[in-house]
């Protein structure tokens, strides 16, 4: 294998106690061996011995070597159980160099191990791993051979070995035991430490991993090695002043006095600072004062700002000698959670300031990009927060059932401005208090905080994913005589060891104990409150299915909606490939084997009848291709009504409660192919909630509803300044697409960061001045402008009844041209008639459209297509289907 260098080789270095080597300056050579590439794989019996990737995974190394198919492929995620009953054993060989061996301390460092494994260097046990969610290192430097040098990672299944830690357990349960059946998953997940939807979830296939899946390296130094370098800008605001608190996590030989310097050269700031380094690995914590000669540029949320960079210079020195020397990316903001008492409102206010400035967060949940992590790329993970943001997102949640992302996930976040809640990874369960996993959850903790807690985009911390809610609302039938119990271990993990980690080692942040929670007032009820779901008081999760979505008073009016949604299923391009043509009926064993919601499938359809007509064709693959789409229009439909409630609700107390500052609907991505409440279909592709967000997260906003018969009108403003707009309602006749009548408001001044009315009159006098107007032949459109005419946000609409009883409503046989010029594909449309929920849809070619699922008033419109492939004018000719509303019936 190839040794990767560094730095500088400057020749060889010993470190003899109390003698200085005699060197010319130079940063001291650290070597670094990659063991990352091709090892062997073993089960236990060893009839299976083949390659395997490392990063990766026993199930990804089966199917590169073609030992089993596609495991998304229809039922595999069952048929393939056997691999995560089985134990496996990872084995590479590597030669260390004379240079390695003869370095003071050589180090094997695992960076991610999943899970539970024996690490063994030529047949010396090293040490055991029972966390995907840790760094491992072995010192080696006496094991290391001249020649070859035989590592091995034996592994147990996790599943075998959550069974047996639940076993153990004996003095009393801690649930839950088992998924629900629909789910088709393991048990027991919460007893190790990893990602809990590996076990499954009910929108994810079980597939319980086992490998290497970071990477493994071998390093030796004679001097020390920097583990970890982070940084975190604080201000003072009486001195408006920034400071930058570096911190290094340094593993040395042996104690020595040196001397550290730190600088940001840019902002003309520097600091030396002499330092006495400490045998072994230890932190050490410099603060340095921002010189105040030159303006310090600050980290926006996306469309409030940029997102500008420092450059972060550490270097150590032991005499004049240079043995560290690194640079990072720094960058200057600061956060607060705002919980204070609201006039003419009972509970506290919930909202984040950035930079000193309230700000509406806007997004949607975050779970893992794939059940193999080995497989997420970064082209994939780029371009789901790209689509993030082009909707208009300012924030992910990172939920905490998945794992914590990898480096690069936080980086294009600092990049984008996309601001993340960060969950810690503990969910929908009560967890175990033993003296070793409370130890392992330390580590882990204390590891993720120092690597992450650099990055701006993070904001906030959180405990855990709904254990509070279970534990309150007792979602596990816990008898009430043994509550005290578990609220004793739930206070144990998150306050008393979790949370006190993190506001030792970052101060910088507000850290929550849980999500939903009543944050303040849960602290003060003893953490777990009486009612976690209260609107009054922190963020709230809601889910609905069985209320009529298109009706706004089902919400509830929170502080701060983090989680919200409805399911629907992905496009038939992304389903055919892991299906055969039996599958392609909403009531196969495929589509029911696919759905991990009880009874999922049915309440789609359910909420979809309330105002669609249901797809009736006696053709089976164009019911379903049609039942697909409307399951897209519901979705989407239900997810805009309530995000749209939220965001008009950011001003305004009524019966006490609103000031509504965030909306982070469930969820943004998918890790299968599969029914779910995602917005982007597993490999990129946007549902139409996804487009439908690009507008509902728009910056300025028209939001209209009615209100006991009256049509309101609100303009939402996430600007940073005043803007004098205008409400213009227009109104068109399902019958025919010229408008029948439009109407103006006087000019009103909508203030930044307001919601507010705009726009005020009663259905009935509205339609009674438009000609023949009735509920069932009319529909609304209305936008919002300026007084020179010009638009501000989208054209939005309002049905003032149900598509299903539209009066007029006609088959608009839409017309379509492909064209490309210099600026790229365009779509060219006619169409004969008002035509709702238009779609468009180019199979298995990767992209998108510039517009999707929109309602059609004119007789032509463009649309743009991005291609994230080479195409041509044909092939996208030959795959364009359109689809509408009165197309499925």
């Amino acid at each position: 294998m190839a040794q990767v260098w560094t730095s500088l080789n400057w020749g060889l270095l010993w470190l003899v106690v109390g003698v200085l080597p005699a060197f010319s300056s130079g940063e001291v050579q650290r070597l670094q061996l990659s063991l990352n590439g091709k090892w062997r794989l073993s089960n236990s019996n060893g009839s299976l011995n083949l390659p395997a990737e490392v990063p990766g995974c026993v199930h990804s190394a089966l199917q590169r070597q073609q030992y089993i198919q596609d495991p998304y492929f229809r039922f595999n995620d069952v048929l393939y159980r056997w691999i995560a009953l089985d134990n496996w054993t990872y084995t590479t060989t590597f030669t260390a160099s004379p240079q390695i061996r003869v370095k003071q301390k050589a180090l094997l460092v695992f960076d991610g191990v999943d899970t539970v494994a024996s690490v063994s260097l030529n047949g010396i046990v090293l040490g055991k791993t029972d966390n995907m969610f840790r760094r491992y290192d072995f010192s080696v430097r006496d094991l290391l051979k001249d020649g070859e040098n035989v590592l091995e990672v034996a592994f147990l299944s996790p599943v075998l070995y959550a069974v047996e830690r639940r076993n153990a357990h004996s003095s009393y349960a801690v649930p839950p035991e088992c998924p629900p059946d629909v789910q088709k998953g393991e048990c027991h997940v919460n007893f190790i430490r990893k990602e809990q939807s590996s076990f499954s979830w009910d929108w994810g296939p079980s597939f319980p991993t086992m490998g290497l899946w970071k990477g493994v390296r071998l390093e030796a130094f004679d001097i020390l090695q920097l583990v970890q370098l982070s940084s975190l800008p604080l201000y003072n605001r009486s001195s408006s002043q920034w400071r930058l608190q570096v911190e290094l996590l340094v593993d040395a030989v042996q104690s020595f006095h040196g001397k550290v310097e730190i600088s940001v050269s840019e902002l003309n700031s520097k600091r030396t600072a002499p330092t006495t380094f400490l045998q072994g690995k230890f932190n050490y914590s410099f603060t340095l004062n921002i010189n105040q000669i030159r303006e310090v540029k600050l980290w926006w949320p996306s469309g409030l700002g940029d997102q500008p960079a420092y450059l972060l210079t550490v270097r150590a020195f032991l005499g004049t000698f240079l043995v560290l020397h690194k640079e990072s990316k720094v960058f200057f903001r600061t956060v607060e959670l705002i919980q204070e008492p609201i006039a003419g409102s009972p509970g506290l206010s919930f909202y984040f300031r950035i930079n000193g400035r309230p700000v509406f967060l806007k997004g949607s949940n975050w779970i893992p990009a794939h059940s193999f992590q080995d497989q997420v790329t970064p082209a994939s993970l780029r371009n789901l927060l790209q689509s993030a943001v082009d909707a208009n997102m300012n924030a992910l949640r990172v939920w905490g059932g998945g794992v914590y992302e990898q480096d690069l996930f936080y980086d294009i976040c600092d990049e984008l401005g996309v601001m993340v809640w960060q969950d810690f990874m503990f969910a929908c369960a009560m967890y175990p208090t033993e003296d070793d996993f409370i130890q392992t959850v330390r580590e882990e903790v204390v590891q993720q905080v120092q690597r992450l807690k650099s990055h701006p985009s993070i904001i906030i911390w959180s405990g855990n994913n709904e254990n509070e809610a279970a534990l309150a609302t007792n979602w596990f039938n816990i008898p009430a005589s043994l509550k005290p119990t578990y609220v004793k271990d739930y206070v144990t993990l998150y306050v008393n060891n979790i949370r006190r980690i993190v506001q030792q080692e970052d101060p910088s942040r507000p850290f929550l104990v849980s999500s939903p929670t009543n944050g303040a007032e849960s602290e003060q009820e003893g953490w777990v409150a009486a009612n976690p779901y209260d609107p009054r008081y922190g963020d709230v999760h809601f889910y609905s299915y069985f209320l009529d979505c298109w009706d706004w008073k089902t919400f509830p009016r929170t502080r701060f909606a983090s989680e919200y949604g409805f399911q629907s299923w992905p496009s038939f391009s992304t389903l055919q490939p892991v299906s055969v043509q039996d599958d392609w009926s909403y009531s196969s064993n495929f589509s029911s084997h696919r759905q991990h919601h009880e009874d999922g499938n049915h309440l789609m359809l359910q909420q979809a009848a309330l105002h669609f007509i249901l797809p009736n064709s006696t053709f089976p693959l164009k019911r379903f291709t049609d039942t697909l789409y409307v399951t897209q229009v519901m979705q989407a439909e239900c997810v805009k009504t309530q995000t749209e409630f939220y965001r008009r609700s950011r001003s305004e107390i009524i019966e006490g409660k609103g000031h509504t500052m965030g909306a982070l609907y469930w969820q943004l991505n998918d890790i299968w192919q599969a029914p779910s409440w995602s917005s982007i279909e597993f490999g990129g592709k946007w549902k139409m909630l996804h487009h439908f967000a690009q507008n509902f997260f728009a910056a300025v906003l028209p939001v209209g509803f009615e209100d006991d018969d009256t049509l309101l009108v609100y303009a939402v403003s996430d600007l940073s300044h005043d803007l004098e707009l205008r409400a213009v309602v227009t109104v068109y006749s399902w019958a025919d697409l010229d408008s029948v009548c439009t109407l103006t408001s006087s000019p009103l001044l909508v203030s930044g960061g307001s919601a507010g009315v705009i726009y005020k009159q009663s259905v009935a006098a509205l339609l009674a001045g438009c000609g023949h107007c009735t509920r069932l032949t009319c529909l609304l459109t209305f936008h919002l402008q300026d007084e020179d005419g010009v638009q501000h946000g989208p054209t939005n609409r309002h049905f003032l009844c149900s598509p299903k009883d539209a009066v007029g409503l006609q088959r608009p046989n839409i017309t379509a041209k492909v064209q490309e010029d210099e600026s790229g594909f365009t779509v060219s449309l006619h169409s004969a008639a008002v035509a709702p929920f238009v779609w468009l849809d180019v199979g298995n070619i990767p992209g998108r459209f510039s517009s999707n699922g929109f309602l059609m008033v004119t007789r032509n419109t463009t649309v743009k297509f991005d291609a994230w492939r080479p195409t041509s004018v044909g092939e996208l000719s030959g795959s364009l289907t359109v689809t509408t509303l009165t197309d499925i019936y």
